[in-house]
């Protein structure tokens, strides 16, 4: 199971890689781009879900200042079964242990995934332990619903993380 969520990861990481080959400079392609953004209807198309959170990923200035080579994106699993309380269980692990360790400045984490409160309650989980002002100009990105965004803010801020919302 750990494989198959690094493997999301990495096709995730591949979409957004994809999308900023093709790229072109000027508001025009970017308003063609945020007029393909087609929310999902169906939480357990994982594959169209990846797709569509990468296009939001994309538009807008949400990767502005990152200085890594890639997003790390996390993926936030939608389902209440034991495989997917599981999943969000090893993510939320991971990105503990990730904070704990450190994190460069310019990075950029992306979180995001069908459903808007468990992805907040994962970040907010998460982040709770981090140390004031430990992810110093780290770049958060953090893609859900405006109701998830404030309590999702409120956690990260203090760690001296850039903070960015993007609306689903």
């Amino acid at each position: 199971m750990r494989k198959l969520a690094i493997i999301a990861m990495l096709a995730l990481t591949g979409v957004f890689a994809l999308t900023a080959c093709g790229k072109k400079g000027g508001d025009e392609s970017q308003h063609a781009q945020s007029a393909k953004l087609t929310r999902p209807t169906s939480p357990d198309n994982k594959a169209a879900w990846q797709a569509y959170l990468g296009q939001i990923l994309q538009s807008g200035d949400l990767m502005k200042g990152m200085s890594g080579d890639r997003p790390f994106v996390y993926y936030v699993s939608p389902g209440d079964d034991d495989n997917a309380q599981a999943e969000r269980e090893r993510q939320l692990d991971n990105i503990t242990g990730t904070i704990a360790r450190g994190v460069l400045p310019g990075t950029l984490l992306a979180f995001a995934g069908p459903s808007s409160s468990k992805t907040a309650d994962l970040l907010v989980a998460a982040f709770k332990t981090a140390q004031p002002g430990s992810l110093n100009k780290v770049i958060v990105v953090y893609i859900g619903d405006k109701a998830d965004e404030q309590r999702v803010a409120d956690v990260v801020k203090p760690t001296g993380a850039i903070f960015r919302f993007a609306q689903m």
